[in-house]
């Protein structure tokens, strides 16, 4: 089809595409192709929701209840920390590779997700190409070197979740504190259909003990079409599958501080903001892209949300 052509304004030369035209007179009316696939990544979500087709996953609790950082830390910054109340998640980053962040989040939720699925901590899948395609990231050499980094990140740290009296034998008991994985080959194929490779040349995780024992003990049920279509911002996944936990474990309507103790402020990802104004102005953003993830959950949950 070709594009369609419009007359210019009097001084101008011939004809221009309306879509130039449309973007110079009226940029309020552009939609962004990035954007478009959003929405309907968004429409895709509500639709399966009615049908009762959804693409079930499971996210670990110590993510959902305290998130990882949204934002690269600054260099040479190897401890996390954050808290829900009496519990606190402290994440430990390799020297060599650092803290986790931003969409490495996606992976610890792909972990769990293939581990409740096939209820072992050896747990195996197709490619690297099929982890991209799950969250619906391009698949190309830079993706694949990003992810491997993602990978090296989550394996290298090691991770507290537990109450601060549990914090504070931690250095004693050396059981509170564990890493994500004890094993991990990752093998990368541009063909996310490709059968599984034989013998060694499988892609295999192992994860630890301690972690595996979480994942079973709590698995919290998350949309994963969901979770694609917030994927690139990561502070509103955070925020929809802390919602959906919460909607989950309501019995009435609940009033959700945004600082102190109890505060989402010290549960969600994010740095440390000098004002409280700046959080607010970043908390409506956040629940502005989200609201249509939202509708993943069941109505009675969204009820509460209002």
């Amino acid at each position: 089809m070709k594009p369609a052509l419009v007359k210019c304004s009097p001084g101008s030369k011939g004809l221009q595409r309306a879509g130039l035209v449309l973007k110079s007179n009226f940029p309020e009316l552009v939609i962004s192709e990035r954007a478009l696939r959003r929405v309907e990544a968004f429409q895709a979500v509500r639709e399966n929701r009615d049908a009762e087709r959804q693409n079930l996953g499971f996210s670990a609790r110590p993510f959902v209840l305290c998130g990882l950082p949204l934002k690269r830390p600054a260099p040479g910054t190897l401890l996390h920390e954050r808290r829900n109340g009496q519990f606190v998640l402290q994440v430990t980053g390799h020297p060599s590779y650092g803290l986790p962040w931003g969409q490495d989040r996606l992976v610890p939720l792909f972990l769990a997700t293939v581990a409740v699925r096939q209820q072992s901590p050896r747990i195996t899948f197709r490619s690297a190409a099929e982890m991209l395609d799950a969250f619906g990231l391009h698949q190309g050499g830079a993706q694949y070197r990003r992810l491997l980094a993602s990978f090296q990140r989550i394996f290298g740290a090691t991770m507290f979740f537990g109450t601060d009296r549990q914090l504070e034998r931690a250095a004693v008991v050396h059981q509170a504190r564990f890493n994500f994985m004890t094993e991990a080959r990752i093998w990368y194929s541009r063909n996310p259909d490709e059968a599984l490779l034989p013998g060694e040349c499988q892609n295999m995780v192992l994860l630890s003990d301690e972690f595996y024992r979480e994942i079973l003990d709590h698995p919290i049920p998350t949309d994963l079409e969901a979770a694609k279509a917030l994927s690139s911002c990561p502070a509103a996944l955070d925020l929809f599958m802390w919602l959906s936990y919460r909607c989950f474990k309501a019995r009435g309507k609940e009033r959700i501080p945004l600082f102190g103790a109890f505060g989402l402020v010290s549960q969600l990802g994010n740095v440390e903001y000098a004002r409280p104004r700046k959080f607010r102005e970043k908390l409506e953003r956040w629940i502005w892209f989200e609201r249509c993830g939202r509708n993943a959950l069941p109505r009675s949950m969204r009820m509460v949300l209002h």
